[in-house]
């Protein structure tokens, strides 16, 4: 029986100093892209993501274009040591790793895609800086417990979910003193863990408002295609193949939560047997076992990571 196989892509904090060193080395197409990228940001990319400091790659405006670049590197990599496009029967990616989806799945032109991604992180790392919010972790409770935790403690400042990473872990995004007071709450509702994570602002929020109004022209300009590979937006938890309602999802997405929960379900309820996580990190590959042990996932961040995932889908 032939193995059904998923492409995801990982989003902001997956980003790590020495990230994608190897395969700018390796490959003068990316040592081109990342040098594009370098244009398109004004901020020496190729530099950053070899040398850090972790503080600058960890900004916004700097981490999501990284984190892209090395996206697309890792396909790049896979598909040169295939000799052949990587082929697959669905694709997604956590919040930012959408544009990378959408240009494997050909539905967005990959230059099209870095612009568009190097607006968004500019925008977002503006609206991060003009606000005083932030992200906190719930570990334990059901979406249900939290979204009515939520309405309890938010009173008149902003507090929304913004990412169901699996049945029992959510995090809420917000006002400093709205996640104060679910932070201090949420242990006598049964939360088995409560984090603060270490974030630049309060994404996936209304906070992040200001971004999308100004993410919005640039995504209405964007030319989309039909996907080519079945691709799951994070707000739908289901494929979409209009380019109108795609649109609308990316822009939605800046404000509204990451439905990442549903999103791997599909994936398994499809039968999908194994993916591949292209880009930096693990974040993607331990989000997945929160919510089925059945999908494998294999990390490829490098050359060597690339070459066995090439051999795996000959």
């Amino acid at each position: 029986m032939q193995l059904r196989t998923a492409v995801l892509f990982p989003g902001q904090g997956a980003q790590y100093v020495g990230m994608a060193a190897d395969l700018i080395e390796r490959l003068p197409a990316v040592a081109r892209l990342f040098a594009r990228g370098s244009e398109l940001t004004g901020r020496d990319l190729t530099a950053a993501v070899k040398n850090g400091p972790e503080e600058t790659l960890s900004r916004t405006d700097v981490s999501q274009p990284a984190i892209f670049l090395h996206s697309m590197a890792v396909l790049m990599a896979i598909e040169a040591q295939r000799g052949a496009p990587l082929q697959a029967d669905y694709t997604c990616g956590l919040s930012l790793g959408e544009y990378s989806a959408l240009v494997f799945a050909g539905a967005v032109d990959m230059e099209d895609a870095l612009e568009i991604v190097a607006v968004r992180g500019r925008c977002m790392q503006a609206a991060a800086e003009a606000g005083k919010g932030g992200m906190v972790s719930l570990l334990g409770l059901a979406l249900p417990q939290v979204e009515d935790l939520v309405a309890e403690v938010r009173g008149g400042e902003v507090l929304a979910v913004s990412n169901w990473n699996a049945p029992l872990q959510t995090v809420v995004s917000g006002e400093e003193a709205a996640l104060a007071r679910i932070e201090a709450l949420a242990p006598s509702r049964g939360a088995r863990r409560v984090v603060r994570l270490n974030v630049a602002g309060a994404f996936h929020s209304p906070l992040m408002a200001p971004a999308a109004e100004q993410l919005r022209p640039c995504l209405e300009r964007l030319t989309i295609q039909r996907p080519r590979v079945p691709f799951i937006p994070n707000r739908a938890g289901r494929p979409v193949d209009d380019p109108g309602e795609i649109r609308r999802l990316l822009i939605e997405q800046v404000t509204g939560a990451v439905l990442w929960a549903p999103t791997v379900q599909y994936l398994s309820d499809a039968r999908v047997d194994r993916a591949i996580e292209a880009g930096p990190g693990r974040v993607v590959a331990g989000l997945v076992k929160g919510v089925t042990r059945a999908l494998e996932v294999t990390p490829a961040a490098t050359w060597s990571d690339a070459e066995a995932c090439a051999a795996r889908t000959r």
